[in-house]
């Protein structure tokens, strides 16, 4: 490939559109890579048409790939891939600005004899394979020359930081917890928008989907936050893709997150039931609860040899009373912001429960229930700005108020 920048402009050659109004970026769920025994090869999984550039730099030697109108899925952020060819050192991918990501392989160039950056459809992808010379293989010869070291972040000004009043934090039920005596406090929230991609979740009668209403309230509820605060907002997924459930609490250990939330909606045989709830990890022999832990954990793909290690951290768990006191207040202030607005709110508390999209996280960890999608009238209502707005707001309210009882914020 000349060293030129090459741009593939896909949609004109097949009238279909880049992008919309509707749809200001494509999510970046995957990347992946093979060494052949003569070739490597890499792709970006991106699912939907996209333009997109590449070309090649030297000093430091690299081949790039700029995808336009993208997004990374927060499980990719800063991801840096060794590969075991000694004419690659790495392969990193990162969101270069708010609208590209960028794809950088670092290679050695004078170990290569040729490469190639094109795409494939069903589903729409990007491939990177690149051929080494005559003796480079994989693992051996001379070791990659050094990236350039990351420079370190710039030091804070002297005299900016505001001033943070001292109080104790507030005992839980059980008393103070570990957290608590050590004053532990919140910096980073994942929010997990439950289902997406091939995973509808529940569907109402009107054929409103639970994976496209909880992402619009994840949205809302991270807007919130980032407005009201200074607090860092992940989310596991920014749109319509399927995110294995244990994928989610990875992300949140992956971005270091000091809470975890995902949000859901409800479903029952008796299009009668209504009402909100918050869950925590942990064990209950209440048949209510095993239905909707069943129905939520529906995807997983983990079989009956994980059982025992699966117990343990049940009954191990020692973030359950921080979890427990994150649901209350969340559960608190959602029933009493949708109140505000809307009667007819039952509360139906906060409950234990062993869902795989909490097992894997070590921080406070919640499962939300906004309401019943299987409701005729709750799905009206979730049709609505306002409801949904108030269902952000309720679970904005229940972490701040949360944090507060922390000692922070």
């Amino acid at each position: 490939m000349s060293r030129s920048v090459r741009l593939a402009l896909l949609g004109a050659a097949l009238a279909l559109p880049l992008a919309s109004a509707q749809d200001p970026g494509v999510e970046i769920y995957g990347l992946r890579h093979h060494v052949h025994a003569n070739f490597t090869r890499i792709v970006i999984d991106i699912g939907r048409l996209r333009e997109y550039t590449a070309g090649e730099l030297r000093g430091p030697d690299r081949i790039f790939a700029d995808i336009l109108e993208a997004k990374l899925n927060p499980i990719l952020h800063g991801q840096d891939l060794r590969v075991a060819a000694d004419y690659i050192s790495s392969i990193r991918i990162a969101q270069k600005t708010p609208g590209t990501v960028r794809l950088v392989v670092d290679v050695d160039f004078r170990r290569i004899e040729s490469h190639r950056v094109y795409h494939l459809f069903d589903p729409f992808r990007i491939v990177v394979d690149i051929y080494p010379k005559s003796g480079a293989a994989a693992g051996g010869g001379l070791p990659p020359e050094p990236r350039d070291a990351a420079k370190p972040p710039a030091a804070e000004k002297a005299g900016t930081e505001p001033e943070i009043p001292l109080q104790p934090a507030q005992p839980t039920a059980a008393g103070y917890t570990l957290a608590r005596q050590l004053g532990l406090g919140a910096r980073t929230i994942v929010i997990d928008p439950g289902h997406g991609g091939r995973d509808p979740g529940c569907i109402g009668k009107a054929g409103l989907r639970e994976k496209d209403v909880v992402l619009d309230l994840s949205l809302r509820l991270k807007k919130l936050i980032e407005a009201k605060t200074d607090l860092a907002v992940v989310l596991t997924r920014e749109s319509d893709i399927f995110v294995e459930l244990t994928d989610r609490p990875t992300i949140a250990q992956q971005k270091a997150a000091d809470l975890f939330v995902s949000i859901h909606l409800n479903a029952n045989p008796s299009r009668k039931k209504t009402g909100v709830q918050t869950f925590f990890l942990n064990v209950n022999p209440d048949q209510a609860v095993m239905e909707v832990a069943a129905r939520e954990n529906a995807t997983s793909t983990k079989t009956l040899n994980a059982m025992g290690e699966i117990y343990k951290k049940l009954v191990l768990n020692d973030k359950i009373i921080e979890s427990r006191e994150l649901a209350g207040r969340v559960q608190a202030s959602l029933v009493k912001a949708l109140g505000r607005s809307f009667t007819g709110i039952k509360n139906l508390g906060v409950k234990g429960g062993p869902f795989w999209v909490l097992i894997g996280t070590t921080m406070p960890s919640i499962l939300v229930e906004a309401t019943y999608l299987s409701n005729a009238a709750d799905e009206s209502r979730l049709k609505t700005d306002a409801y949904r707005q108030a269902v952000a707001q309720g679970v904005f309210e229940g972490i701040m108020d949360y944090i507060h009882s922390l000692g922070k914020g």
